[in-house]
């Protein structure tokens, strides 16, 4: 534990024995879940801390062997009071004490604090043991076993702070992260009292928080169904810690043809210019929107020959006038052709919705008629990050057509031939043919869309081959089989190498029962993969090696109840090379 100041009357003496066996030395601190003493074990002969405990101490053993929580050793009661005894840790410092000493921290060092703060309270949450606030003096930063001085991040008197109608969730969880980042961010509490239109604080803005303020306003948002899911906003702190490269966002440029007078002698075709890739058209179903994107104009006419002759002012400023108006009639007229004849308008039609085609790699998000998944023509969105904000699916493949007739005959069942491969290495996904609309043939690229989408939910991120190394899975949903696993914390798993150590590979898949919890789930989900999944049929020696599984929320959520399962080795260790 930290060695701040004690502030407050001690609630016990220094010398005192605490249930026959703990005396206390002296206090160690007074974070948000109680005092906190140095204590000596005299039974085992080491050094303890011991915090005090309130209604909910018996609850607090929390994760015992989890990485990012300070080891409880037992929950001893003396004169009826409940004592904690957790893993002393002699030059921890706690969130707050290292604020006041040294300022506020970086983002993506609060960013790291927040990835193992918050795999740390879903793991409590999922055992039952929620949190309702965080206290900077929590948080404990210890020398882990490099000697790095704060390699090790704790939260320590896991689950001692539930509310008392125990109604604590993840969302009253995502809000206590939000105060905790913005208070290592920002070196301040975040609400200073002042109520919005809804009656709810109002925090701050931030100053410092750079890559994290985005994070920031949505888990501090009064409406709890603004904070997005636990997985989202851990996917979003690993990023900021490990920022990783978008190769499949590509800048693009206009795909509409030149305006008639760009080819007129003396007016040169002007340098592309970058058109608004994905705008969504906005008129209503009842309005046709025919027009392309305005090509750009090219400069004025240079006059020949080396001198030129000086014209008065009044002359140049009429004469630049008048071209200008000539070209803006031009436009208007332009922009409000009918362009249905030549192919270029909307690429895949107005019920879609894009103006510029798609491209590899895009991930998007399906906007259905009546919400029911797969029915109808979706309305499509492109999520140019693909990340935080759990894409529905990914372009992963193009199938050219020779017309737009081609395109709507074959287009589906080429997109089921191109994604095949793909799907049959990931969980509950579908294909889906975007084609191209007999007005937009031409800017779709004469080519039809082959979209991987998430069956019953989110893909929650980038797919099969848009997937980098070392990225975290913010799902399970984008994991696929014989993917290689590093497990560093459980809600932070990274893609790695094969060719490399790995602690875990995916071997399939496998469903729970509907009426199993997602509290239940992880000791349902290694017996479901052992009995359904066994490794030994994928050539794991079963003296050494175990079936695993990976579990999240989405499939929850979505209903699938779909579990990931996985190969590991009984004795804990790395696997390399298979």
């Amino acid at each position: 534990m930290t060695r701040h100041a004690f502030s407050g009357p001690p609630p016990s003496g220094a010398g005192r024995v605490v249930a026959g066996r703990y005396r206390l030395l002296r206090p160690l601190g007074n974070g948000g879940a109680g005092g906190v003493w140095l204590a000596h074990d005299q039974l085992l002969d080491r050094e303890v801390a011991l915090r005090a405990g309130r209604g909910q101490a018996r609850r607090a053993a929390g994760p015992r062997d989890h990485p990012h929580a300070v080891p409880v050793y037992d929950v001893a009661e003396h004169e009826g009071v409940p004592w904690i005894v957790m893993e002393y840790l002699a030059d921890a410092v706690d969130l707050r004490e290292l604020v006041a000493r040294h300022g506020p921290a970086a983002p993506a060092d609060c960013a790291r604090i927040g990835l193992a703060v918050l795999d740390a309270l879903a793991a409590g949450h999922e055992r039952g043991v929620p949190y309702r606030e965080v206290d900077p003096a929590d948080v404990l930063l210890a020398p882990d076993s490099t000697g790095a001085p704060y390699g090790r991040i704790l939260l320590a008197a896991h689950g001692l702070c539930v509310r008392p109608d125990g109604a604590a969730g993840p969302e009253a969880e995502l809000h206590a992260l939000g105060r905790m980042l913005y208070y290592g961010v920002e070196g301040r509490e975040p609400f200073d009292g002042v109520q919005g239109p809804a009656g709810c604080e109002v925090p701050r803005p931030p100053v410092r928080a750079g890559a994290l303020r985005p994070l920031l306003d949505r888990l501090l948002a009064g409406d709890p169904a603004l904070r997005g899911s636990v997985a989202e906003a851990g996917a979003e702190l690993a990023w900021i810690v490990t920022p990783q490269t978008e190769v499949y966002v590509r800048p693009r440029t206009d795909p509409g043809s030149q305006p008639p007078w760009a080819a007129a002698p003396g007016f040169p075709p002007g340098p592309a210019v970058p058109a608004d890739q994905h705008t969504v058209a906005t008129a209503t179903p009842a309005v046709v929107a025919t027009a392309a994107p305005v090509g750009p104009v090219g400069p004025a006419p240079s006059v020949p020959g080396g001198h030129r002759r000086s014209r008065p002012r009044a002359l140049r400023a009429a004469f630049a006038g008048g071209l200008g108006l000539v070209l803006a009639l031009g436009g208007v007229w332009y922009a409000l052709a009918d362009r249905a004849a030549d192919g270029t308008g909307a690429p895949y039609g107005n019920a879609v919705g894009l103006v510029a085609p798609l491209e590899d790699g895009d991930c998007v998000r399906a906007h259905w008629p009546g919400g029911t998944r797969f029915t109808g023509t979706p309305r499509l969105t492109v999520d140019p990050a693909c990340r935080g904000g759990a894409p529905d699916g990914q372009v992963m493949a193009f199938v050219p057509a020779s017309s737009a007739e081609e395109a709507r005959e074959l287009g589906a069942a080429r997109c089921e031939e191109r994604t095949q491969e793909v799907r049959a290495r990931l969980a509950d996904v579908r294909s889906l043919a975007v084609v191209p609309a007999d007005d937009g043939f031409e800017t779709a690229g004469r080519r039809t869309a082959c979209l991987v989408l998430g069956a019953r939910g989110p893909v929650h991120g980038p797919l099969d081959r848009h997937r980098e190394p070392g990225s975290v899975f913010a799902d399970t949903a984008t994991m696929q089989r014989r993917d290689c696993l590093d497990v560093r914390a459980a809600r932070e798993v990274r893609l790695v190498s094969c060719a490399g150590r790995y602690d875990e590979q995916v071997l399939g898949f496998a469903r729970l029962a509907p009426g199993v919890t997602l509290a239940e789930a992880p000791a349902e989900a290694d017996a479901a993969c052992a009995r359904e999944v066994p490794p030994r049929d994928y050539g794991f020696d079963p003296s050494l090696h175990e079936a695993g599984s990976r579990t999240a929320p989405g499939a929850w959520k979505s209903g699938s109840h779909l579990v990931v399962c996985t190969v590991r080795r009984q004795n804990g260790g790395t696997m390399e090379g298979n």
